[in-house]
């Protein structure tokens, strides 16, 4: 569960990340921005922030911010009715993004990955994405991402999102955010 001074704080720092990629968010979209931190109260290490601008039963479209070296967690869209899972396309807008997916692992990852959490991260061949750069995962896909030093700004692009059915790496993880009250 996330404090609400912290998630005050994490707000201003995603909005700063909106602005320097000079991304107009409405009031209303501002009031949406979800803070994840994925139920680990560790949201400097593992977490993310977005806005889903729509998702309908064909489509997607999103961005998520990442704070530097913020972790989203290993996990997977599996497939959900006739669906065979989310496909989505990650654009970086700004920043850099490790992202790992299945294949070779590479010998020297560029993400840090917290030793007591190393064990849920599985897939280690690392996909290197600079602002203007894309790459798009297959669905049911095993996959984990995180920014540089310098934080980053990721465009998503997907098939219709079903965040809720997602199937992490970490039992311990809650996808659905908690905010202390």
């Amino acid at each position: 569960m996330i404090s609400q001074t912290e998630h005050a704080q994490i707000l201003k720092e995603t909005l700063e990340y909106f602005e320097k990629a000079r991304i107009t968010l409405t009031e209303e979209e501002v009031s949406r921005l979800e803070v994840a931190d994925f139920g680990l109260n560790q949201i400097r290490d593992f977490g993310l922030q977005l806005i889903e601008y729509v998702n309908t039963d064909r489509c997607c479209a999103k961005d998520l911010v990442l704070l530097p070296r913020q972790t989203c967690p290993e996990h997977l869209h599996p497939p959900v009715g006739d669906s065979p899972g989310k496909e989505e396309t990650f654009r970086c807008r700004l920043g850099t993004v490790y992202l790992y997916v299945p294949g070779e692992p590479v010998a020297n990852p560029s993400a840090v990955v917290p030793k007591h959490k190393k064990e849920t991260f599985t897939v280690w061949n690392e996909v290197i994405l600079q602002a203007g750069e894309q790459y798009t995962l297959a669905p049911n896909t095993l996959h984990w991402f995180q920014a540089g030093d310098e934080g980053a700004l990721i465009s998503e692009f997907s098939t219709t999102s079903t965040d809720e059915n997602d199937i992490f790496t970490d039992p311990s993880i809650n996808r659905i955010p908690v905010i202390e009250q």
